[in-house]
């Protein structure tokens, strides 16, 4: 199941995920886009609207999976959204807006996925953070806010569903920018997508969606399986450099 999969990276890691033979979930508050990208895939994908930050719509959407594929493996939170303002003028309705998609949005995506994925047999949680919950940037305040508490959420998860014996694995990934809509929306520019070009990128560059997928995939995958309860950049040294 990925969570705002329908545009972005959301888009990217069903994509990458379904042409490793995943059956995937796409679920998006916009249900046309979630149906694009499902149809995109073909028979091994079903698409739903959700709101990530309903606690019914985590419960339907859960029930939904279980019901066509048997059962969950893996689950990407990854719907997020963007509020522009810094910390005297972000508004209390923006902040607890950001915070209930992208905070609120993982802790219920995790509380109620987490059963099912142990009856399923174990698999691999990824929260989507970013950079934002490592660097000051007071213009995405309440995003950054949201972020850091995915980052932390993340680890009590991991240690959690160790301690139970769940066999389930749960990670944090922190992007730096990348070419989406959001990032588009961001820099004042939507509608209005930049080529990515191929190999190592210069520093400053935006990354492509597909930068973030594959380590999705990765984290997805077996091949992770002593990666727990960790928090992976994927920021181009953005974070280490002068």
């Amino acid at each position: 199941m990925v969570t705002g999969g329908g545009s972005g990276l959301g888009k990217a890691d069903c994509l990458t995920l379904a042409a490793e033979g995943a059956m995937v979930v796409v679920t998006d508050i916009n249900l046309d886009a979630a149906q694009a990208v499902a149809d995109e895939i073909g028979a091994n994908a079903i698409a739903l609207r959700h709101d990530v930050s309903s606690e019914s719509d985590w419960q339907a959407a859960l029930a939904a999976a279980e019901a066509r594929f048997g059962g969950l493996h893996v689950l990407v939170n990854n719907a997020g959204i963007v509020v522009i303002a810094d910390p005297e003028e972000t508004t209390l309705e923006q902040f607890r807006k950001a915070n209930a998609v992208m905070s609120e949005g993982v802790f219920l995506g995790c509380k109620y996925a987490i059963p099912l994925m142990a009856r399923s047999g174990g698999g691999s949680i990824i929260n989507m953070s970013s950079t934002a919950s490592h660097l000051g940037y007071p213009v995405f305040f309440a995003y950054s806010a949201a972020k850091g508490a995915v980052r932390a959420m993340t680890k009590s998860i991991a240690i959690h569903c160790q301690a139970k014996g769940y066999g389930i694995r749960c990670n944090s990934v922190h992007p730096a920018s990348i070419e989406t809509p959001m990032i588009q929306f961001a820099e004042g520019r939507a509608g209005n997508e930049a080529a990515v070009p191929e190999g190592v990128l210069p520093a400053g560059a935006v990354g492509a969606p597909k930068d973030v997928a594959s380590l999705v995939l990765y984290l997805a995958s077996d091949e992770s399986r002593f990666i727990n309860g960790t928090e992976i950049l994927i920021d181009n040294a953005l974070i280490i450099s002068p």
